[in-house]
């Protein structure tokens, strides 16, 4: 079975965690522009963490489900409702057949990700059914999705169903009575404040705009998309004109172009980059950076490599923690 696109929305796409190993031929490896609420959908509904899903923005799409469907919801809040009553987020939900899935105003973060038991029946491309725009793979043909869309859906795990016995047959949709603890999900800021360790060309910098990086606030401008975010503030200076190689950088990476105004790299980002790359977005943060849109201030905060790496861990803990608490919620309810 399957679901079917009743209005494509926006930007619906197919993301799963990535397309690794191949940045060496310049394929890029894309994914989620939020990879932890990815993992934290996927493991509300069973599936492996890595399994592909929607991401979407605002406007969001109408999906009609053409079986009963385990889903799960996480990410931004984009007022998603089915058959016009508000569904909850971050919690395994039990979709009947031929409801509609519809999403509205945004009220917090930026991408939406929804995921299905057994995710989708697609083809991959090189390993990953990650949707990269720009050269048209991945996903559902290489593209966002579009009205009159039918997404083939893949083997549910066995067993996660049996979280929702007692649903009516004449609901909609029924939610799970509970949720994970809310101190696991990641708690997004109007404003956040971004922890980044120091790049490899930080010490171009002049000692202005050292400080500047650490104190001033950044405006995400409108040029935001999946391959960057373009910032305005104060305007950061290299000590001296720099000719620089092209060199690796990565999702989250803050390189400074001539004019002075940073862009931070996002999911979709070169392999290589020509522009000093003066501090690197801590793994940890990638979240909320990826959760404020345009027109939102940042701040960015300096940590030691060693902090950046205990939080990444602390992170991935909540992740664990997740995953089996879910699962001893399935062997005994």
């Amino acid at each position: 079975m399957s679901l079917h696109i009743e209005k494509s929305g926006l930007q619906a796409t197919i993301q799963d965690l990535g397309r690794f190993g191949h940045q060496k031929e310049g394929i890029i490896v894309s994914g989620p522009m939020d990879r932890v609420a990815l993992r934290m959908a996927n493991l509300l509904v069973g599936n492996p963490e890595h399994a592909a899903v929607i991401e979407t923005v605002a406007p969001g799409p109408a999906i009609r489900f053409q079986k009963d469907t385990l889903i799960a919801l996480t990410g931004a809040d984009l007022s998603p409702a089915i058959a016009g009553v508000p569904v909850k987020m971050n919690r395994p939900v039990l979709v009947r057949q031929h409801a509609l899935l519809e999403f509205g105003a945004p009220r917090a973060g930026v991408y939406t990700y929804l995921a299905v038991a057994g995710s989708f029946d697609l083809p991959q491309v090189l390993g990953s059914l990650a949707t990269y725009l720009r050269a048209g793979i991945g996903g559902f043909g290489g593209r966002a999705l579009q009205t009159g869309d039918v997404l083939p859906l893949g083997q549910a795990p066995a067993g996660f169903t049996s979280l929702l016995r007692t649903v009516p047959e004449t609901a909609a949709f029924t939610p799970a009575t509970w949720t994970p603890d809310h101190s696991l999900f990641p708690v997004h800021q109007e404003q956040p404040k971004l922890r980044a360790v120091r790049g490899p060309e930080y010490d171009l910098l002049t000692s202005n705009s050292k400080g500047y990086l650490w104190s001033e606030k950044y405006q995400i401008t409108r040029q935001a998309d999946r391959m960057g975010y373009h910032l305005y503030g104060t305007p950061l200076a290299m000590a001296a004109p720099a000719e620089l190689i092209s060199s690796a950088v990565t999702f989250g990476t803050i390189q400074v172009p001539s004019e002075g105004n940073p862009i931070v790299l996002m999911a979709d980002h070169q392999t290589t980059g020509g522009y000093p790359r003066i501090a690197q977005v801590i793994t940890a943060d990638l979240t909320h950076l990826a959760q404020t849109g345009p027109g939102k201030l940042i701040t960015f905060e300096e940590v030691t490599l060693q902090e950046a790496q205990q939080h990444y861990l602390q992170q991935e803990l909540n992740l664990e923690i997740m995953k089996k608490g879910i699962e001893l919620k399935r062997l005994f309810t």
